[in-house]
């Protein structure tokens, strides 16, 4: 029998990114998917359940339908998305559900993956050039999102302790750039002018889309535990990055700017404050541990910001065009099941 796979996030990219991928797996037979959104591009034989922010109803789907594996897709990394109080209930509360679903009597579960990110680690001026999976951040997290994302790691460490039969793989990406998917880098790259942090110009490290949703399914097919690291190699200083997406960039005082944000906003520019700290001060973070289990990645860090560059010239030349057709999921439901469609294409 194949693998029965439960996907929270279902709606967000990286939920339906990796459900499109099972679905061509044939090693799979299962594939359900919780979020409070329907996903927003076409899945054959996914199923979507409609749940709330906790997953309150995560236990009774995992027993129903005998999930023997789950993927935890869903974790906010990006503070300007939701309040403090959302992303709590998402990352913490949402987590918990997770693991007290998994961990019931009679439980199927075999294997979980937590999809994680190297804020974790912090960005400190003291942080060494690279992060292994084992070094203690500089100080303590100031901001919600890495406070949420380090509870949740606590409770992924005590979850694999208290459950030996369960593998349990914890992956923390850094920081992601591809042609489809939008995040607060992507946006500060699209502007016309880049923001910087006057007198800093910090190394970055970059992982593309397309390794992200191999390196889950890499851990998913080999049933490897523990956590990792996942980033391209190589560091690029803020400016080179800049300047690989042919950019000027335009430099912001590093004080004061929680009462600049409003005016920064209206420019166009938003910068959630963990992305300020990373503007200062950068982060690296080692990828061997995965690399020596047998995982190799599609791109470095420059090359995925050059393909990020691709992709935003393609961007323009779409929208000098014409927008292009939206997955629309009752439409494409429509031309798949309707006795009223003749020849579906």
């Amino acid at each position: 029998m194949g693998k029965r796979v439960l996907i929270t996030g279902l709606g967000t990219f990286w939920g339906s990114r990796l459900a499109q991928a099972l679905e061509a797996d044939p090693n799979v037979d299962v594939i359900v998917g919780l979020d409070r959104n329907a996903p927003d591009v076409p899945l054959a034989r996914t199923e979507y359940v409609r749940s709330d922010e906790s997953y309150s109803i995560l236990s009774r789907i995992v027993k129903a339908a005998r999930i023997d594996t789950i993927v935890h897709t869903f974790l906010v990394m990006d503070s300007t998305q939701m309040s403090s109080r959302q992303i709590h209930e998402i990352n913490v509360i949402g987590t918990m559900n997770l693991f007290a679903a998994a961990s019931a009597s009679a439980s199927t579960v075999r294997n979980v993956v937590v999809k994680s990110s190297t804020l974790v680690y912090g960005a400190h001026p003291k942080d060494p050039v690279w992060f292994s999976e084992e070094t203690r951040r500089a100080a303590g997290p100031v901001q919600m999102v890495e406070r949420s994302l380090l509870e949740v790691e606590s409770y992924v460490r005590d979850f694999a302790v208290d459950n030996p039969q369960i593998v349990v793989a914890m992956l923390r990406f850094s920081n992601v750039l591809g042609p489809d998917i939008t995040t607060p880098l992507a946006k500060a790259l699209d502007l016309p002018l880049v923001p910087r942090m006057f007198g800093f110009d910090p190394r970055f490290q970059f992982v593309h889309e397309t390794d992200v949703v191999r390196a889950i399914l890499f851990v998913l097919e080999r049933e490897i535990q523990g956590t990792f690291n996942v980033a391209g190699d190589g560091l690029l200083p803020w400016s080179e990055v800049a300047a690989l997406c042919g950019k000027r960039t335009i430099p912001l005082s590093p004080w004061g700017l929680g009462l600049l944000s409003a005016p920064i906003r209206r420019l166009g520019i938003e910068l959630p404050p963990e992305l300020i700290d990373l503007l200062r001060h950068g982060r690296g973070v080692d990828n061997r541990r995965l690399k020596q289990r047998g995982f190799a990645y599609n791109f470095t860090s420059a090359e995925t910001v050059t393909d990020f560059v691709g992709s935003l010239r393609v961007g323009a030349m779409t929208a000098a065009t014409g927008a292009a057709y939206q997955y629309e999921r009752d439409v494409e439901q429509f031309f798949r099941h309707s006795p009223a469609v003749v020849n579906p294409d």
